[in-house]
């Protein structure tokens, strides 16, 4: 039972959504108001409301003397009328309309729910109310229930309330990270390796303190450049999961995103068991010490490294909650074992440590290393290339950015802020350790200086000691030697050690789980078929539980081979190649102008970015050219792949934009330059309604356009103008995806007019663009004239008179079957979903015979009515295909052949051009197009043209030479000297007959008749016109008889057309002139330019 609608009782359903402003649904029944008590106060509506503690609960507005029926409704449980029981449309019953800011209106208030793409994991998306909804009459449009007020609301729909719970219920157990845990620490721990620990002491040796700092800082440079362009694009728009692929994707497309996704991904796993083996080796190290070794160096390395990485691998699928505290853990070993070092470096040194180089801070020792001593073979950039991998690990956090609760405001304060603590703490032990220790130390205690001994000048000598026979003898203490300096420095050397294995494992850690997160976001975008399977996610955390698998085998396989000094350097360009194009997405997005490129973030320069691209590329070689080298193949490689397949999405990239642009910029500058003759191409207007029902008509057209010029399948929609516009603007975007998908270079262009003619003159008046403007319409030959309403030929013929008007080229194709192939595609849809619930009913029938007790027969209809199977999808829009000969009857199957006639290459023949009337060289021009094509490159060219008699031979060779100098290649040449005689008697009988139902006969009546007969039928032939246009009616006549004389086997004709002058010749009469002239004929083109030059000879 329903809440009766009474005009004194107002329904709201709040939203669950507290909103700034309310949006109510109010009764409006003026009859209903009008029968109201005249004592009674008018309506009380709800006010605007800010969010209390009534938005919880229902709320009704009534009027002063109607609480009781309110108290009974609450008490009855009864409910309010649903959307089931109201149509939107129902008349008899009260309509409800809805409430902003105190006034009737479907206009909703600004929402965020507006805003989101469906299917977000934010929120639901709702969807406003359409302009045709709010512009059109409020009584028809917007109708609503009362228990559907949140729905019109929103315009659509945010979908129900029982949605939206569900989808908070399955976000309750989603493990989310704040920027400090969920960036901040991932990015520090990968940003601080085992270099820190065993090869920054030997950089400093190598390079000196100032130029040790120097490539701290040109490291740091790059990886902070790389910070800002990734925090400008994280806070473009929400940020999903996928890291750097997420964000080189949705800036530069699906070609960059998938080509660098695949590789970074595959870094990141073999990342795994490079820093896994450094840990290995340490262990190993350790036990060589103590004497423990299992088997043998190499061996013992695979086993730790194996043991290691499935530990690993069981935190990582335990959760991102338990991989997130062992970093925070093994982060404070990090920090500890760094504290550790500085501490180490002011208690003061024993003689042990004295001997072995460390001295504590001295001015001396600051001063004899801060300039550079590279040893043979070594240089600033070759030691620059050893550093510089350990300040990659930026994107550790940006790699997670599924699983941070604010993407956009943890990454780029996580990413920047780990930067300038890892390059503060970078600086501080090469500057600490340069001013603590001596580059070459003995190790002996022995060694001191005694009294009376000359001093060498080194740092050592002047504290005492003499390490002189370093300089003649390898020694194994001292920065440029040892590479445990920081755990003979720091105050506790098994920190150190800590430190090493915290380095290692939380690095291997972060990318193991950095590897699967990134390759999941690449399968789920579905750019690589074949991965597909790894998109799959699993838990709370939608954990890519096989990409953790995959990534596991690819580190488990690295880790066996032991050796990987050599991929080393590919992994670490890997990673740069992957800077290079974020920084040029940030760069690429700014110089596009989108005017979606709105980053929160504006600590960046578009240059600076593009400084950082090349930066990045630089490094790649300075680290290893052939490595980099190797880099670049395999994404190019992939690049193509991937442009070639060509995925179906659409995320408005960079690149987008930036074609955009330079269409435009293209398109303006065109029109600064003036048409040269030299480069006129035909720009065509096709009319052929919808580009699928006369593939023909457009196959002719693209034939001579197809990369050389514009084409424009137009449509004209007549009738009432609501209906047209509203098909129209739905099947827009289906013709052109149409025209796509077959491969045929053309833009579709529809509009909606009174008549056919009005459409047509508007298209050839507004379609196209600056410089690129139709200069040709192509028109199929109107076969049913003799059988069509008066009003289509009177449109028919003026649409040609518009063109000549407008100074357009026209083109009028004739081919014996006709275009129009609609009635065909009908059948063919109509078959496929008689298949489709052919072979859904054989399935229901088969699933019901296997389920014992399903209810009989109506259990099968049941069944049957819930399958959606009257949604039809073509199998091929591609081709039209040929439905099987069973159903022959049911279409015309020479239509359907001759529609496909112009997609096939055509056999070895001629093309027949008769050029009668000169009108610029287009109708000579548009066959030598022809004659360049792949289909058509075995048709020769024969030139037919009008002369005399008795100079037959001269004017063919002044053709020929003309021919010569357009440098048009042809077969031959036919002069036809006897063009002008009449017609036999046969054929201009077959022309009488034609037109006999369309004469006048004035002259056979008196004049009272004839004149009233002219009245009444304006349309019709008199004999007047006739006799004045005998001679073209003739030669009309008598040009069917010379091409079914010469070109009746050509493949195709392409002949002058012939003019009908307005106010002369009257539309039934130019029609029957084309029908006579094109009569049993191969393939014709009637073609007439605008009598303006499109060939030249001149250079």
């Amino acid at each position: 039972m329903s809440l009766n609608n009474s005009s004194n009782i107002f329904l709201d359903s709040v939203p669950s959504n507290t909103s700034r402003f309310q949006v109510n649904v109010i009764n409006e029944n003026h009859e209903s108001s009008a029968a109201a008590n005249d004592d009674t106060d008018p309506p009380h509506y709800e006010e605007t409301s800010f969010g209390d503690e009534a938005q919880k609960r229902l709320r009704i507005s009534f009027r002063p003397g109607n609480q009781e029926c309110y108290d009974n409704f609450l008490q009855s449980g009864e409910t309010a009328k649903t959307d089931s029981s109201f149509h939107a449309y129902d008349s008899h019953t009260k309509t409800y309309y809805l409430q902003t800011f105190g006034h009737n209106t479907m206009d909703a208030v600004p929402k965020i729910e507006y805003y989101r793409n469906t299917g977000s994991i934010s929120g639901p998306k709702a969807s406003r109310p359409s302009l045709l909804e709010i512009h059109e009459q409020l009584a028809k449009n917007v109708a609503v229930a009362p228990s559907s007020a949140d729905r019109v609301a929103n315009g659509d729909g945010i979908p129900g309330d029982e949605q939206a719970e569900n989808k908070e219920d399955d976000q309750a157990g989603v493990v989310k990270f704040g920027w400090v845990k969920g960036v901040l620490v991932r990015c520090m721990l990968n940003i601080w390796g085992v270099m820190l620990f065993i090869r920054l002491s030997w950089i400093v040796g190598e390079a000196g303190i100032g130029l040790g700092v120097l490539i701290i800082l040109l490291s740091t440079m790059v990886t902070s450049i790389t910070g800002l362009s990734t925090s400008a694009i994280a806070t473009n728009g929400f940020v999903r999961g996928g890291g750097a692929y997420y964000l080189i994707s949705r800036s530069l497309g699906p070609e960059f995103g998938g080509s660098i996704g695949l590789i970074f991904a595959f870094a990141n796993a073999v990342a795994v068991a490079m820093y896994v083996v450094g840990f290995a080796e340490t262990v190993v190290d350790l036990l060589k010490e103590s004497d423990s070794m299992m088997v043998d160096p190499t061996n013992d390395i695979r086993i730790i490294g194996s043991i290691t990485v499935v530990i690993l691998l069981g935190i990582s699928v335990a959760g991102m909650e338990w991989e997130a505290k062992a970093q925070v853990i093994l982060l404070v070993i990090l920090l500890i074992a760094i504290a550790n070092f500085f501490i180490g470096t002011v208690i003061p040194s024993n003689n042990e440590k004295k001997s072995r180089g460390f001295f504590n801070y001295q001015a001396s020792i600051f001063a004899e290393n801060f300039g550079p001593r590279f040893t043979k073979g070594e240089g600033f950039f070759s030691v620059f290339a050893i550093f510089f991998p350990a300040a990659t690990g930026i994107l550790a956090g940006a790699n997670i950015s599924g699983d941070l609760e604010d993407p956009q405001d943890a990454i780029p304060r996580g990413t920047m802020l780990a930067i300038f603590i890892t390059t503060v703490a970078y600086l501080g032990v090469a500057i600490c350790v340069g001013a603590c220790v001596v580059r070459d130390a003995t190790g002996n205690v022995n060694d001191t200086i005694i009294s009376g001994m000359n001093c060498n000048g080194s740092a050592a000598c002047g504290l005492g000691y003499d390490f002189s026979r370093c300089r003649h003898e390898p020694c194994q203490y001292g920065l440029m030697n040892n590479f445990q300096v920081m755990s003979m420095v720091s105050g506790f050397g098994p920190l150190i050690t800590a430190g090493i294995f915290s380095a290692t494992l939380s690095s291997a850690l972060a990318s193991l789980v950095s590897a699967p997160k990134v390759f999941q976001a690449l399968c789920k975008d579905n750019i690589y078929k074949a991965l597909q399977f790894f998109a799959k996610g699993y838990g709370k955390n939608n954990e890519p539980l096989r990409g953790y698998i995959l990534t596991f085998l690819i580190a488990m396989a690295f880790i066996l081979i032991a050796e990987l000094n050599t991929i080393a350097p590919i992994i670490s360009n890997f990673f740069l190649a992957s800077y290079a194009l974020i920084n040029f997405s940030c760069f690429h997005a700014s110089y596009a102008k989108s005017p979606g490129w709105r980053p929160a973030y504006g600590i960046y320069n578009m240059w600076v970015s593009l400084f950082g691209a090349v930066l990045c590329c630089a490094v790649m070689f300075v680290i290893n050219w052939w490595a980099a080298v190797i880099t670049y193949v395999i994404e190019f490689f992939l690049y193509i792949y991937v442009t070639y397949k060509k995925p179906e999405v659409n995320w408005g990239s960079s690149t987008q934009a930036l074609s955009y642009v330079s269409a435009l910029d293209n398109a303006l500058e065109l029109t600064t330059v003036d048409d040269h003759v030299k480069n006129f191409r035909p720009q065509c207007i096709v009319l052929t309604g919808g580009p699928m029902t006369r593939p023909a008509l457009l196959d002719i057209t693209h034939a001579f356009t197809k990369n050389s010029g514009l084409c424009i399948c137009c449509e004209v929609f007549v009738g009432p103008r609501k209906l047209c516009v509203k098909e129209m603007n739905s099947g827009m975007g289906k013709k052109q995806a149409w025209l796509i998908k077959n491969k045929i270079k053309a833009f579709y262009a529809a509009v909606a007019a009174d008549c056919f003619r009005d459409g047509v003159r508007s298209l050839l008046q507004a379609s196209g663009l600056g410089r690129m403007k139709p200069n040709t319409l192509v028109i199929g030959y109107k076969k049913n004239w003799r059988k069509a309403p008066l009003t289509e030929i009177e449109n028919y013929v003026g649409i040609i008179h518009d063109a000549f008007d407008f100074e357009i080229g026209v083109v009028i194709v004739r081919i014996s079957q006709g275009f129009d192939i609609s009635q065909v595609l009908q059948v063919q849809e109509e078959l496929e979903r008689l298949e489709q619930e052919r072979v859904a009913l054989e399935a229901t029938i088969k699933d019901n015979e296997c389920e014992e007790g399903s209810g009989g027969i109506r259990g099968l209809f049941k069944k049957v009515g819930k399958l959606n199977i009257t949604k039809t999808t073509p199998k091929n829009d591609g081709s039209i295909n040929t439905i099987q000969s069973m159903h022959v009857g049911e279409f015309n199957q020479k239509l359907v052949e001759a529609s496909t006639q112009f997609k096939k290459k055509q056999e070895k023949g001629t093309i027949d051009v008769w050029w009668l009337f000169d009108d610029g060289g287009l109708t000579l021009l548009i066959p030598y197009i022809l004659t360049l094509r792949k289909k058509w490159k075995d048709c020769k060219l024969r030139i037919y043209v009008g002369g005399k008699i008795n100079r037959i031979e001269e004017e063919k060779i002044a053709m020929a030479s003309l021919l010569s100098k357009f440098r048009i290649k042809f077969a031959d040449i036919h002069i036809i000297g006897d063009i002008n005689i009449k017609p036999n008697k046969e054929s201009w009988k077959v022309f009488e007959e034609m037109i006999e139902p369309y004469r006048l006969h004035e002259s056979c009546k008196d004049l009272t008749t004839a004149e009233k007969l002219k009245r009444e039928t304006p349309w019709k032939i008199t004999d007047a016109e006739l006799e004045a246009v005998k001679e073209k009616s003739y030669r009309q006549v008598r040009l069917n008889e010379l091409l079914q004389e010469h070109s009746r086997a050509a493949n195709l004709i392409v002949l002058s057309l012939p003019v009908a002058r307005k106010g002369s010749i009257s539309d039934l009469l130019y029609m029957a002139w084309l029908e006579i002239l094109t009569k049993n004929l191969p393939p014709v083109l009637l073609v007439r330019g605008n009598h303006k030059n499109v060939l030249t000879f001149y250079s």
